[in-house]
């Protein structure tokens, strides 16, 4: 199922998002700034033009509005489509970059690859979390494949992340962030993966991965889990996929 077809994710065409992204980006970013005060770092090495992916360390609901808040250029992330429900929380996503997907494993996730897809041959900026969900122990993890496949396959570069205290500004639960705490983003220098190969070879995938993971932990300075961050196997047929090796997008 594509995204454009019955029951898949709504396709949002980069050039059409309105002018709630554009007033967003001119209003939030700003004030976001001047309250929270977040220390940035390496901004300079942030392409200003062109097609780019940041891949960043997740741990908390305000990473995706810290990356774009600090970010030189604007950038957009998927979110997830019950967001997108109600007219206010849609405003407002939209205003900050997001888009609606369906999240998910399988043929979801290949579906939201090919709306970042689309973004970048657009000449936009992405912002993606290798590990897939949030760290709740603080802990970096394994990455999964999605993200330099699609790097692989666009030609675009990436630009590692490293949030530090997004967790304790906002905590899982939290209903809005602190001001009390600041957080610190860093941007690493710009990845070129090609060297890893092309993106329908496993190997270079993997490589291409650790490459993103290995810049990301520098940046971070987290405690490494080395495991995927997966939700505990419901069944025995889950246990097994979750021993079995095998490929996360």
């Amino acid at each position: 199922m594509s995204s454009d077809e019955p029951g898949g994710t709504p396709a949002v065409p980069p050039k059409q998002m309105g002018a709630a992204y554009g007033l967003g980006r001119f209003l939030i970013a700003p004030l976001a700034r001047a309250v929270y005060r977040p220390r940035v770092e390496g901004r300079d090495n942030v392409p200003r033009t062109g097609p780019v992916i940041f891949a960043s360390n997740h741990l908390s609901f305000i990473d995706s509005i810290a990356i774009p808040v600090a970010s030189p250029r604007p950038v957009h992330f998927l979110a997830k489509s019950a967001y997108f429900e109600k007219w206010a929380s849609r405003q407002f996503f939209t205003a900050i970059g997001a888009i609606p997907v369906e999240r998910g494993a399988g043929q979801a996730a290949l579906d939201a690859l090919d709306q970042q897809r689309a973004l970048l041959e657009d000449g936009r900026a992405v912002a993606l979390y290798p590990e897939g969900t949030r760290s709740l122990d603080g802990r970096l993890y394994k990455g999964r494949t999605g993200v330099a496949f699609l790097a692989l396959q666009t030609g675009a570069p990436v630009v590692p992340v490293g949030l530090i205290g997004t967790d304790k500004v906002m905590p899982v639960g939290a209903k809005v962030p602190t001001t009390k705490e600041r957080i610190t983003v860093r941007f690493g220098e710009a990845l070129d993966l090609s060297p890893h190969g092309a993106a329908s070879s496993g190997r270079a995938r993997r490589g291409a991965t650790d490459e993103i993971m290995a810049a990301i932990h520098a940046l971070s300075e987290q405690e490494l889990a080395n495991a995927y961050n997966e939700a505990p196997a419901q069944n025995p047929i889950e246990r097994i996929k979750q021993v079995l090796p095998h490929e996360r997008i």
